[in-house]
This record gives structure tokens, sequence and C-alpha cells, in this order.
């Protein structure tokens, strides 16, 4: 990145340190914090299953479609400007959420919601890797920021247990709303502004296709849970969605001048192993907190503060696995490393897929979801070492940025492919004479955990895709690089530090 005007004295720099791991922490937080509202979203204002999920996916679609471009905002129109702005829209949304009286007004608040998260996300790590230039410092302010971010998903589970049941399911939302307003007053009086000179115009063509191809794909599968795959309805949103899909490729081949994707970055076989594995990894990890929030909930009675403490230890294996994984990498390699971190999270789902009636906490659900944070927590590092490896720096930021969206599609896409899965199985279910709600629904809920544990086994087979040469254990690996491929997060929003343009 181009130099930049920095924050004079060591305080200033650290009251960067300090906006910009709250920012990421608060967008990484949103991920995960409705999932334990959920059934009470759906009591209070009369949603579906299907309204549930977008709950879920209007926040990640908007964020992934737009994550890319708001990196390019932020070099384009300075960072400073481009942060508040985002916090601006991020904050809110979340009062708007929180303020919903139906599901349509939360589902749209949501997705205002991922469009602010996908601006301030990149805008706040452009702040932080400028501010920092000495390697020493910015090491340091990595490892804290990452640490911070890691922990968002895990928080998100507790904190939304607490908050839902100790206040309301609003307060999941309007937690972010103080949080924000503090910052929107302190921001200004601690950042300065920046920006990349000769930085290009916005790809607005290719993130608007990419965006309506991706919602109008997820539209049309979650729908099929109120209308046959033949329906008019669904043919047309599925066709709607696959043309805009091609028309973003042809934008990003031909029409823009400075894509948010070029597609020649698809020729290298390693980085498509790499977003082959963090779609997979994404749809599993989306598909375990949404079902396992509505197991405890809809199936064992838990309330919602039991709920998240009972999800939070595949949380923190998560983050416990990701911080070991540099480790690990530097003695077995990326490779086998993507081998078996995959294998071990599919495990834990796969046990998960045998679920019965009466089945208790601790015996056939506590170690399942260890296992499956544990595997998920070691994936992260040699996922993005390896959708970089042997890139030239000019197309190592865009790899790692790639890698990110490729998750939060497939955490989107994914979710949807389980969530009609697992309401087919439990019609299903009920169709084979099995009367007792709660049995059909743990039908559903085993099949969604079963496809969901397959998916992974098919990434863990993707790394064999990987060229071992590039991605080989480095005993010698340094501490920098460590801290630059420091884990990103378990809320799938962490975003890599871009290259310098």
């Amino acid at each position: 990145m181009s130099a930049l005007s920095v924050p004079r004295g060591g305080a200033s720099r650290w009251g960067v340190l300090t906006l910009c791991a709250v920012a990421q922490f608060m967008v990484v937080l949103d991920v995960s914090i409705v999932n334990v509202a959920l059934p009470q979203m759906r009591h209070d204002l009369g949603l579906s299953l299907t309204s549930q999920q977008w709950v879920v996916n209007a926040y990640t679609l908007t964020f992934a479609g737009v994550l890319m471009l708001g990196g390019r905002a932020a070099d384009l129109f300075g960072r400073r400007r481009v942060f508040l702005v985002g916090l601006s829209l991020f904050t809110l949304a979340s009062l708007a959420g929180g303020l919903a009286q139906s599901g349509t007004w939360l589902v749209t608040a949501r997705a205002a919601q991922g469009l602010g998260g996908a601006v301030l996300a990149p805008s706040s790590l452009s702040l932080l890797t400028s501010t920092f230039t000495d390697m020493g410092e910015r090491r340091r302010a990595m490892g804290v920021w990452s640490a911070t971010a890691a922990s968002g998903a895990a928080a998100g589970v507790l904190a939304g247990g607490i908050l839902t049941d100790l206040l309301d399911w609003r307060w999941v939302l309007f937690v972010n709303v103080p949080i924000g307003l503090v910052m929107l007053i302190t921001a200004p009086r601690v950042l300065t502004e920046s920006q990349v000179p000769g930085a290009r115009r916005l790809d607005l063509e290719g993130a608007f296709t990419i965006t309506a191809g991706l919602a109008l794909v997820v539209y049309g599968i979650v729908g099929t849970d109120t209308h046959p795959w033949a329906s008019t309805q669904t043919v047309m949103a599925l066709v709607g969605g696959f043309a805009f899909l091609v028309a973003a490729l042809f934008v990003e081949a031909r029409v823009a001048a400075d894509p948010l994707v070029p597609l020649s970055v698809f020729r290298r076989r390693s980085l498509c192993a790499a977003n082959g594995i963090a779609m997979a990894l994404g749809a599993a990890l989306f598909g375990m907190y949404f079902f396992v929030s509505l197991y405890l909930q809809e199936v064992m009675g838990y309330s919602p503060l039991r709920t998240g403490l009972s999800i939070l230890p595949a949380g923190v294996m998560t983050l416990l696995g990701a911080l070991a994984a540099p480790r690990v990498v530097a003695r077995i390699g990326a490779r086998r490393q993507l081998m078996l971190g995959p294998a071990v999270a599919a495990a834990g789902l796969l046990w998960m897929s045998s679920l019965a009636y009466g089945d208790d906490y601790w015996a056939h659900m506590l170690v399942p979801l260890m296992l499956f944070g544990l595997g998920v927590g070691t994936t992260f590092v040699p996922m993005t070492l390896t959708a970089t490896a042997g890139l030239p720096p000019s197309e190592a930021g865009l790899a790692a940025g790639l890698v990110n969206t490729s998750r939060q599609i497939g955490g989107a896409v994914g979710l949807a492919v389980l969530a009609t899965i697992a309401a087919g199985a439990t019609r299903g279910t009920h169709a084979a004479g099995v009367l007792h709600a709660q049995a059909a629904l743990i039908a559903g809920y085993d099949r969604a955990f079963l496809v969901a544990g397959l998916l992974l086994l098919a990434g863990a087979g993707l790394a064999s895709f990987v060229r071992s040469a590039a991605t080989a254990p480095n005993p010698a690996v340094s501490e920098e690089t460590k801290a630059t491929q420091a884990p990103t997060v378990p809320d799938f929003s962490a975003v890599p530090v871009q290259a310098e343009r």
C-alpha cells in the first residue's frame, strides 16, 4: 500500500488498533449472535424455517457480494471516510433490525448490516496496516487484531444466549448501537485520512451481478420448502440467478476496467482447490451453528442462555485450533493439514448425524462439537496459505480475499441447500407415519448433519489437487509470516491484508 499519513504518537496508533479490532469484532459477532435467537424471532414475527434462513443469509450474501468492492472503495475514496460510512450503516441497520415488526423488515435490516460490514471490515484492516508501518509493531498489532476478531464467533453464541434469555431477542441487534455510537464519536479524533493514489474506478457492475445472482439462486433453493422444484417460481428464480452469474463472468472478463476478480487467477490449481475447500467449510460451519441452535432449543428444550453455553465449546476449540494452526502447518505442510482439518470436522458432524430423541448432550453432542470446532480452526490458515502460495504480491491480497468471499458464498448457498434437505427429511418422516414432532425434526437435522459432513470430506479430497511443492512444511517459518497469516476468524469475516498496489 502506498504511503499514508499516520497518527502521531504511540497512544494514537493504539487507539487506531482499538477501533479497528472492535469494528472487526462487531462484524464477526453478528454472524453467530443471531443463531441462538432464531426461535424467539420466529415466535414473535411469525417466521417460517425459510425466513429464519434469510435472517442469516441476508447478512452473508450482501457481505460476500460487496466485500471486495468495500476494500476497493477504501483505497479510492479514503479509508477513514469509508470506515465511517460502513460503521454508520452497520449501526443504523442494527437499530432498524432491533425495531423490526415483520420478517421482511428484519431480513432487509440484516441485508443492510451485511452491506455495512462489507465496507467496514476491509477499511478497518487497511487503516491498521497503513498505521503500523514498523514491522515489529505491525506484527503485534496484527496479533491483537486477529485474536480479538477470532473471539467474535465464540462470543457471539454466548452473547446471543445471554441477551435473548435475560432481555429480548431484539438486543442481539441493539447491542451494536451504543458501541457504534461511541466509535463514531471517537473515530474522527483518532483516525487520519489516507487513500491509494491512482486507484481506479469501482466495479459496481461486477458486485451487483454477483450479489443478485447469488441471492436469486438462494431464493430459488429455499423456496422449494413451499414450491416444488419444477414450479414456475423455483425455475424462474434459479434461471434468473444463473443468468446473473453468467453476466458477472462476462463483466469481469470483458467489461470491467478494473474487475473485482480477474478471471486469470483461476488458472492456478491450488487457488481453485482452496476456494472449493472454503465453500465446503462455509456450508458446514453455517449449517452446524444453525441446526444445533434449533436442535438444542426445539428438541432438547434448552433456554437461549443454556444453548449458547452448550455451543460455546465448538467456538473455543475453533479459536484454539486457529491459534495452533501456524505451528502445525510448519511441521506437516498445508496440503496435509487441509486433508486432516476438514476430515476431523467431518467426523464431528457425522457423529451428530446419528442423534436420536432422548439423547443426552454430554454423551452425544459435546465431543462431536469439539471435534468439529478443532477441525475447522486448523483449516483456516493452510487454506489461506494455499490460496496465496506462489502468487506475486500484486495478486496475493486478491487471492486471500477471494477465499474469504468463497467461504461466505458457500455458507449462504450451503445453508439454503441443507435447510431444504432437512425440511424434506422432516416431511418424509411425517409421511412415513412418525407423528412425534420432535422425532421428525431430529430426522431432518440428522440428514443435514450427514450432508454437511460429506461436504467436508469432499473438501478434504480437494486438498489432493494442491501442489505440494508450494505448501511444503518449513521449519524455519518466520514469526512475521505467522503474524501476517494470523488465523482468520471462524465468524467468516476476517479480511486478509490487501496486497500493495
